[in-house]
């Protein structure tokens, strides 16, 4: 798999995210670059666990509309003896 990577603008808001959560739930401070090193440790070792969720997520979403598309398109058919 690709390594998920982030612009800079993302990484700080997500640092920034986890500084928060350590503070409000942990009641602990983390500085920058630790928080940095568990935001690589979770886009490397459980990120890909997210990505494939998402990709099952899509492919379901995917098939319901082409179940609504398929359906459609029988509602369109007509018989031989439809007048319209």
């Amino acid at each position: 798999m690709k390594k998920i990577v982030f612009s800079k603008e993302e990484k700080a808001a997500i640092v920034g995210r986890i500084q928060q959560y350590f503070a409000d739930e942990l009641d602990q401070t983390i500085g920058v670059l630790p928080a940095e090193f568990l935001l690589d440790f979770f886009a490397t070792e459980i990120g890909a666990n997210y990505y494939n969720q998402g990709l099952q997520d899509a492919h379901a979403a995917l098939m319901k509309q082409m179940e609504d598309f398929s359906e459609a398109i029988y509602l369109l058919e007509r018989q031989p003896d439809d007048k319209k």
